[in-house]
């Protein structure tokens, strides 16, 4: 007895198989932009279909089919569908600016009414910064103690 392989089953065409895969593949011609429009049991009937179709061999399904399953599963519908509103951008720039404001104002009152330098940011205390740390031979080969130097230390 001759015994034909699966792959050789699904890939002879019949007459009902052909009707069938031709009418499924004019179903699924753009999906993407009827699948908002189609009501949920349109929707769930053509991701049954294609549910089925996709457990047989892939080198089978027709592109359509491809890009089909591929909308359904990753496409930007349901949650994943982006939100957007007229005005969106516009909000966004806007709130943006506000805290940008708002932030500019708290930093300028702060520095207002904020209290007078240290005293170690004197010019005085920088030069005995700087004299100490010749004294002490701090960092001798490139730094402040080393031959040569010509920088201003820590002078600002």
């Amino acid at each position: 007895m001759f015994r034909t392989s699966s792959v050789t089953r699904h890939l002879r065409v019949t007459p009902r198989n052909f009707q069938q895969r031709k009418a499924s593949t004019i179903a699924l011609k753009d999906l993407e932009t009827r699948w908002s429009t189609m009501s949920a049991s349109e929707q769930n009937t053509v991701a049954k279909q294609l549910e089925e179709a996709q457990k047989g061999d892939w080198k089978v399904l027709s592109s359509e089919d491809k890009k089909a399953a591929y909308y359904i599963a990753f496409g930007p519908h349901g949650p994943r569908e982006p939100i957007t509103h007229p005005g969106h951008g516009g909000k966004v720039f806007a709130g943006v600016g506000a805290l940008l404001a708002t932030s500019g104002v708290l930093f300028w009152t702060i520095r207002a009414n904020g209290e007078e330098t240290p005293h170690t940011l004197s010019k005085e205390w920088e030069q005995a910064t700087n004299e100490y740390l010749r004294s002490q031979n701090s960092n001798p080969i490139t730094g402040i103690s080393s031959e040569g130097y010509k920088g201003k230390g820590y002078v600002r």
